[in-house]
């Protein structure tokens, strides 16, 4: 478990490394980067998680479990948000069920945090979650990079949490289209990094427009592009924060 900049959470816990490149907004993942420098650093967790492919490095699709991790969150009594497997996605196919249950049990054991957990594949953790009871201390979201893959959102509608977020980030499109309700929380974010592909303002006008009328908290997270830090994250000349209620 980790520190971390990123804006939403307080740190980041990952007892998964290792994923699979599934549709567009994987294609600049900031992950993939990551484990590669952390490989080239010698650390066993990351070896051969990611492949060079030109001059950058994707996913090899090998997953490694770290049970070592499942430790960690117990260590840490002060309260935190924390985003779970930063550097991977707990729902992948290739995550034994039961080892998404030895991760629930943690959280479960931990009610002074609150777990943030991210996926690209809510047909799957709506299927497994069927059988783990629903904790009131985390959160589940799924990542929609643009409109062909609003479904992602239908697919959230069916799991049972205590809050249900979406993370537009990176926004590659237009989603003017998207359903929002029974949505408790919304993230908006550019595209960062080398080779980062530009988010127009009118397509966050758009998400705050849905935002207001399904009554989700609007969070805006950053314009992205090569030079992040310049570009900021003030929309509307100010800074959107927004969490969930009684977050």
């Amino acid at each position: 478990m980790a520190d971390t900049s990123i804006e939403w959470t307080d740190a980041t816990w990952n007892p998964v490394a290792g994923c699979t490149v599934l549709s567009p907004g994987c294609t600049n993942c900031y992950a993939m980067r990551m484990a590669a420098r952390l490989d080239a650093m010698g650390m066993a967790k990351y070896r051969g998680l990611t492949r060079k492919s030109g001059r950058r490095a994707v996913w090899t699709g090998k997953i490694r479990l770290d049970r070592k991790a499942l430790s960690i969150p117990p260590r840490w009594k002060k309260p935190r948000r924390i985003f779970v497997n930063s550097m991977s996605d707990l729902f992948h196919d290739a995550v034994p069920a039961e080892f998404v249950r030895e991760v629930w049990s943690v959280m479960r054991s931990t009610p002074q945090h609150t777990y943030q957990i991210l996926t690209k594949r809510p047909a799957r953790m709506a299927k497994l979650t069927q059988s783990l009871k629903m904790l009131p201390n985390v959160w589940l979201g799924a990542s929609v990079e643009s409109a062909d893959y609003l479904g992602r959102i239908d697919e959230l509608r069916q799991v049972d949490a205590a809050v249900k977020f979406i993370s537009f980030e990176p926004l590659l499109s237009s989603v003017a289209g998207a359903d929002l309700s029974n949505i408790q929380w919304v993230i908006v974010g550019g595209e960062s990094g080398p080779r980062s592909r530009p988010m127009l303002k009118e397509w966050v006008d758009e998400i705050e427009a849905l935002c207001r009328d399904a009554d989700a908290a609007f969070f805006f997270k950053q314009w992205g592009g090569v030079r992040k830090k310049v570009a900021g994250r003030t929309y509307r000349d100010q800074t959107f924060d927004e969490m969930p209620i009684g977050a």
